[in-house]
């Protein structure tokens, strides 16, 4: 197994409270890891760890490493801007800046300095279609973002973090606020997606992470249950706990 992401001991406290237990992962490269698990048992919290975003909460303190090709990203020369080109997040709610489709794809390439308007015209249709939305907007990228629909919305927000030619995807939720077509364009995209960036996503969907994820974590309490490989999960569980919120007997 070629491990894009090792996680090793990860502690996370908010103030005094311990919301991450000691996790221990390896994520490999080029599959789909989804993160299971009830409200509120860390299973975003730990997303968030793997592109730093916890550090915009005050009071986060993490101990233990996770390790991007090798490299902790807690490492104090660790350049976290760098960090978040290279692992991107796709968020519950859709959110496309309020600005054109292209400007929408364009601002993070524009943001790292690139000027030519071939080069970002280039850019943002392999992005759009990367992310199939190229053929419903491809007459409309002048037109404002708001106006697609909210599956549309969110595969534009997936094409804008594409277009910045990230390593790593992470999910949080990214169909929970979508229609069923809208959910089944995302999960085959992520089918697609997977062959070419390694992508973790938080999930309620059961259904959900059986169907996209190679691997499967199961969260509770702040502790990382079980990971294995998704089949295994929900076929032939190893702890009794993560049977019982497999078959719905919580959660």
């Amino acid at each position: 197994m070629n491990a894009k992401i090792q996680v090793n001991k990860l502690k996370l406290y908010y103030g005094e409270s311990l919301a991450l237990k000691k996790v221990i992962i390896d994520i490999e490269e080029n599959g789909v890891v989804a993160l299971i698990g009830p409200s509120g048992c860390g299973k975003s919290t730990f997303l968030r760890t793997l592109n730093r975003m916890n550090d915009l909460i005050p009071g986060v303190k993490i101990e233990g490493e996770v390790l991007l090709d090798g490299v902790d990203i807690y490492h104090p020369a660790t350049d976290v801007v760098m960090l978040r080109k290279r692992v991107g997040m796709v968020f519950q709610r859709p959110n496309p800046f309020p600005m054109s489709v292209f400007e929408n794809v364009a601002y993070g390439p524009r943001i790292h300095g690139l000027k030519d308007k071939t080069r970002l015209a280039e850019i943002v249709e392999n992005s759009l279609q990367a992310a199939a939305l190229w053929d419903e907007v491809k007459d409309r990228q002048n037109s404002s973002a708001l106006g697609l629909s909210g599956g549309q919305q969110q595969r534009l927000c997936i094409a804008r973090l594409l277009a910045v030619e990230p390593e790593v995807l992470l999910m949080d939720e990214p169909c929970s606020a979508l229609d069923p077509i809208s959910t089944m364009k995302i999960e085959e995209l992520v089918g697609e997606l997977k062959k070419k960036y390694t992508i973790v996503m938080v999930t309620h969907n059961m259904q959900q992470a059986a169907r996209v994820s190679d691997f499967t974590g199961f969260f509770l309490n702040g502790d990382m249950v079980e990971f294995d490989k998704t089949d295994a999960i929900f076929t032939r569980p190893n702890d009794k706990r993560t049977e019982d919120y497999i078959t719905g007997r919580f959660g």
